[in-house]
């Protein structure tokens, strides 16, 4: 597919993201706009692989599109790849375990274990040949660590041959330490300094989603490599919200 073998973390540059959670074309072909990649998550919303589809159709072709699957599962990894994605985010990987599986499911044999069939992907099978031979080097796959057991094994999970790079999960890391959206506690920034240095000793990179100004600042302060810079749904909450706030400002003026 023309925009399933974009590698952006392969650029000498900082890569900038955005994240994705409407379920609709033209929000992902306005938000794809000027980015480098995007991330439409399947974890956290109520989108269906025909949704899905439509969205890849819309994302600038220039954009590398990167799919969170809702869980590290075969079936799902095959069947998002099969439309046609620069890669995949696997969420609460803990385990070395678990990244080889991810890691399996992402790859043909004899690599791994990913189903072999012409789709979308390989241009519904016209240009498959070409596809399963480059497939397994041109994807990227990126393991989402978000617990304190996944911050544990970092090292174990980032030293699995296919491993790409590492997106911190925040919130959830955050809740996992029970220490939830405290991000100047001790706790929490020993822990995300351990990740990222973990990473990076592997040779490998790191990324955040920051929603804000402030977060943005921080988690690029805090060393990640890229970022998720925005999500739709923030974008759309903040510019409602200060529409409305002006209005009514004015008119107790």
């Amino acid at each position: 597919m023309a925009n399933s073998q974009q590698r952006f973390l392969d650029q000498d540059e900082s890569a900038t993201g955005t994240w994705i959670s409407i379920g609709h074309p033209a929000v992902a072909e306005i938000c794809s706009q000027g980015y480098d990649f995007v991330v439409i998550d399947l974890e956290h919303t109520a989108m269906s692989l025909e949704t899905l589809e439509n969205m890849l159709r819309a994302v600038d072709r220039d954009v590398a599109p990167i799919v969170r699957v809702p869980t590290n599962d075969p079936v799902w990894i095959k069947r998002v790849l099969d439309l046609g994605v620069a890669g995949l985010m696997i969420p609460r990987v803990e385990t070395r375990e678990q990244a080889e599986h991810a890691v399996e499911a992402m790859q043909y044999p004899p690599n791994g274990d990913r189903g072999v069939a012409p789709a979308r992907a390989s241009e519904y099978g016209r240009t498959f040949g070409e596809y399963y031979k480059h497939a397994d080097d041109e994807l990227t796959t990126i393991l989402q660590i978000e617990t304190e057991l996944g911050a544990s094994n970092a090292a174990e999970i980032v030293s699995v041959d296919g491993v790409d790079a590492v997106i911190v999960g925040h919130g959830d890391l955050s809740a996992s330490l029970d220490v939830f959206g405290q991000w100047e506690s001790e706790t929490f920034e020993s822990t995300l300094e351990s990740i990222v240095t973990t990473v990076h000793d592997a040779g490998k990179q790191v990324g955040m989603l920051a929603t804000d100004d402030e977060s943005i600042e921080r988690w690029t302060g805090a060393g990640i490599d890229f970022l998720i810079a925005g999500a739709d749904i923030a974008y759309l909450a903040e510019g409602s919200d200060m529409a409305r706030e002006k209005h009514e400002t004015l008119t107790e003026e």
